[in-house]
């Protein structure tokens, strides 16, 4: 075997594994249908809450957290690219939320200056544990402290990755499942906002 066949291999290993890791995150956390409901948090912002958007904005609510290697950074990149790439009238009426399911490591502060690469718009969330799972039961959702020994960053948290389209009322309008790209987020956005 090759060298340049034996990289191709383990290239493919390495994307199998990805895929599958996406997969069976966003599969954690879907028994049975969300619930929804009130999110008052302190934030980036002040105090955060659903009930103090107006009627025709939409909150778009993601759960994460600072240290995140991966989906995180990509999910918020994708919020960030479906803003650019909306009507203004529809951009203007979404409220891009990141609530962190990592309160102990994730201050305000620091998630200031986390979603602050991601534009203005973007508002960072932190709550306490108790909270967290309130709205985490309430919103079907599903994390999981993973410990690293020997590694700087301590441990890792595997969680749910799907994006929630909710309303001043706490309704979820829709859950976008994870995707790399913005056009799924977009559609959904503009089928809530253009009134279906």
């Amino acid at each position: 075997m090759t060298r340049k066949m034996r990289w191709a291999g383990i290239a493919t290993l390495v994307l199998a594994v990805a895929l599958g890791t996406i997969w069976w995150v966003q599969q954690q956390g879907d028994d049975g249908e969300p619930r929804g409901g009130e999110v008052a948090l302190p934030s980036t912002q002040g105090e955060f809450s659903l009930a103090s958007m107006d009627d025709d904005e939409l909150a778009v609510l993601f759960f994460g957290y600072t240290y995140c290697p991966d989906i995180c950074p990509m999910t918020l990149a994708v919020i960030r690219q479906a803003l650019q790439q909306l009507e203004p009238e529809h951009a203007e009426r979404l409220v891009p939320v990141l609530i962190t399911v990592d309160p102990a490591r994730d201050t305000l502060e620091r998630l200031e200056e986390y979603v602050g690469y991601f534009g203005e718009q973007f508002i960072g969330a932190r709550g306490s544990e108790e909270q967290l799972d309130d709205i985490a039961e309430r919103y079907n959702l599903f994390w999981r402290r993973h410990d690293m020994e020997g590694s700087a960053m301590e441990y890792t948290v595997d969680h749910s990755s799907s994006m929630y389209l909710v309303d001043r009322h706490g309704e979820i309008r829709q859950r976008v499942l994870y995707a790399p790209t913005p056009h799924s987020l977009i559609s959904a956005v503009r089928h809530e906002l253009s009134g279906g």
